[in-house]
């Protein structure tokens, strides 16, 4: 393959991962000094590294997310938290990529990410996970904790997290029984109280 064929291939995966509006506000705004960098992502990036049989799109969006979130890269994380979604990833998957983060690449790093990935989320529209608010007194993502009171878990981007049974009603095994519960559930995990 030429280059030509491959910035044409690239141009194209670039179209169908991150859509036409990104890439047509990326294109318009190509000067002489940036065209190089864009022929460079359309033709290497997008041309040959999404292009290569050895993963598939979910795959490489699942990388990609890890690496950005590892690296603090927010504007281009909101970008493909979007694309993953169009790559066929849900929002609990995202939601499973961030917490991998927070173990290998740290806390701070995954907290940010989950904001970004949370206002991204939004923005597509990605249902109820996404619009999902905290309860009463309760900022997002974080249980009000006082001395001796049981902590809840309440992480957004896993609201509704499922596992196979999740059709059975809770009392018969159904739901997820993982330390992620739905906002708004009641169950309360004891634990010691974190002064």
């Amino acid at each position: 393959m030429d280059d030509s064929e491959r910035a044409r291939q690239g141009m194209t995966v670039r179209r169908e991962v991150l859509g036409d509006e990104h890439v047509d506000r990326a294109v318009a705004a190509t000067t002489s000094f940036t065209e190089p960098f864009q022929d460079f992502i359309t033709r290497y990036a997008w041309g040959e590294i999404w292009s290569r049989p050895g993963l598939t799109r979910p795959e490489r969006s699942i990388i990609t997310l890890t690496a950005l979130a590892a690296l603090g890269r927010e504007h281009e994380l909101g970008t493909h938290v979007k694309a993953a979604l169009r790559n066929g990833l849900t929002p609990e998957q995202i939601g499973e990529v961030l917490l991998q983060v927070a173990v290998y690449a740290g806390v701070p790093a995954a907290n940010r990410a989950f904001a970004v990935a949370q206002q991204a989320l939004r923005e597509q529209g990605a249902g109820e996970l996404a619009a999902a608010e905290p309860e009463h007194g309760e900022r997002r993502g974080q249980a009000i904790r006082r001395r001796g009171d049981p902590v809840r878990d309440h992480r957004p981007l896993i609201v509704g997290a499922q596992c196979p049974d999740a059709s059975a009603p809770r009392s018969q095994g159904g739901g997820y029984h993982g330390p992620y519960t739905e906002i708004g559930d009641s169950r309360a995990v004891s634990r010691p109280a974190i002064e």
